[in-house]
């Protein structure tokens, strides 16, 4: 009979853990991955326009509207956001300039707030403008005051997490966003 050796006893003890192992491609991604994203292949958005009052958002190329989407807006959505903190969402003209794949809030697409205007007026109170205005979807945060508020944001435009994948994947750095009251 062999001798049944620690050599035979740690080869033994990793067949097992290879065997408690999944077999076959991992599905889940690794802590820290980017995420696998949806991809568009349609006409490209030349511009986003956001009517505020209606809540509606457009994506489009030129004047043919491509999609177009309900939101919430910041927790005080009357108005023109003026100083960090006040909860108002932008007016005026802006871009597109950063995508956050990690974003609490699902993913997040960023504008160019606060602009030259934007940051002249609140320094003449002494006063910074605020930045990190997004479109965004909701995440575990906003799942939790979306349906009990439409307009839970701190001034960001929040979509649902589906619609923002769509939008994510539709537009594109330098997109000009109008934005109206």
């Amino acid at each position: 009979m062999p001798n049944f050796s620690r050599r035979h006893a740690s080869l033994a003890l990793l067949a097992l853990l290879a065997a408690c192992g999944k077999s076959g491609p991992s599905t889940a991604p690794a802590r820290g991955a980017i995420p696998q994203f949806k991809r568009y292949s349609g006409p490209p958005v030349t511009q986003v326009v956001v009517n505020k009052a209606d809540r509606r958002m457009f994506l489009l190329n030129g004047q043919t509207v491509l999609r177009s989407y309900n939101f919430g807006l910041g927790n005080q959505p009357l108005g023109p956001k003026q100083f960090e903190g006040d909860g108002k969402t932008p007016e005026g003209l802006y871009y597109i300039d950063r995508f956050n794949p990690r974003s609490r809030y699902h993913l997040s697409v960023g504008i160019s707030y606060p602009n030259e205007q934007d940051k002249a007026y609140a320094a003449q109170f002494g006063r910074s403008a605020g930045s990190d205005i997004m479109f965004h979807g909701r995440g575990p945060e906003g799942n939790i005051f979306a349906p009990k508020n439409r307009d839970w944001t701190a001034g960001c435009l929040a979509l649902t997490d589906q619609e923002i994948e769509d939008v994510y994947a539709m537009l594109q750095p330098g997109i000009p966003v109008m934005i109206y009251p």
